[in-house]
């Protein structure tokens, strides 16, 4: 049930895969250092349940920074 290999994929879908690969990277790493750096005060529950929560996908760096974090 594996997706289709490196080899096997055109020069555009390797692009588009390199693409949204860093898209996502860099969502978590931002998410993670906010995270890290924000006072436990200043997040809506728990850190460290948001540190796991962050990294689901893109979904996940994203609620965090929607619902994560105080004002």
């Amino acid at each position: 049930m594996a997706g289709p290999r490196w080899a096997d994929m055109s020069d555009s879908q390797r692009a588009a895969l390199v693409t949204t690969a860093s898209v996502q990277l860099a969502l978590a790493v931002s998410a993670w250092t906010d995270l890290a750096r924000r006072p436990a005060s200043r997040v809506n529950g728990s850190k460290r349940l948001w540190a796991l929560v962050i990294a689901v996908n893109f979904i996940g760096p994203l609620a965090y920074f929607r619902w994560g974090r105080k004002s």
